[in-house]
């Protein structure tokens, strides 16, 4: 049986966004670069749908999920980090090359690679990733990975 997605996706271009909306009235908007095009985009999908003829109002507006990254410019020992932080890391790089770091406080999902790129996600409010950051930094730079001498 041939399964259906029971949501209308919309994009516009500026701020250039795309929007899952629901039979409910509920609607999603993603891939806005800030909160404040998030909600512009918002407020757009709702003004397009009010000139369709639907009653739509534009109300409860919540951010439910920031995603952020950033480059540490300096390579990280996945296996070391995973076996020292063993109760807040999933690392199985045959399935994913990023080790998954559940933090805690702030409640932070991050996923680290090899090669010092780091995405935050799971944040509510814009501080939370930077929170999470600032509590992650020493520990990569505990498993910063040193260049070994080459044998000539």
């Amino acid at each position: 049986m041939l399964q259906r997605f029971a949501a209308v996706i919309m994009r516009i271009r500026e701020p250039k966004t795309t929007a899952l909306i629901f039979g409910s009235g509920k609607m999603v908007c993603t891939g806005a670069k800030s909160e404040h095009q998030s909600k512009l985009a918002a407020r757009k999908y709702a003004r397009i749908i009010q000139k369709l003829g639907f009653d739509a109002k534009f109300q409860d507006f919540k951010i439910q999920n920031i995603v952020g990254s950033c480059d540490v410019k300096f390579p990280i020992r996945l296996e070391g980090l995973a076996y020292s932080h063993g109760a807040f890391c999933s690392y199985e790089p045959e399935l994913f090359p990023g080790l998954i770091y559940r933090m805690k406080q702030p409640k932070i999902v991050l996923l680290i690679f090899v090669s010092g790129k780091i995405v935050l996600t799971g944040a509510k409010v814009r501080d939370e990733t930077y929170t999470a950051f600032e509590n992650i930094y020493p520990v990569l730079t505990e498993f910063r990975k040193t260049q070994q001498p080459t044998k000539e």
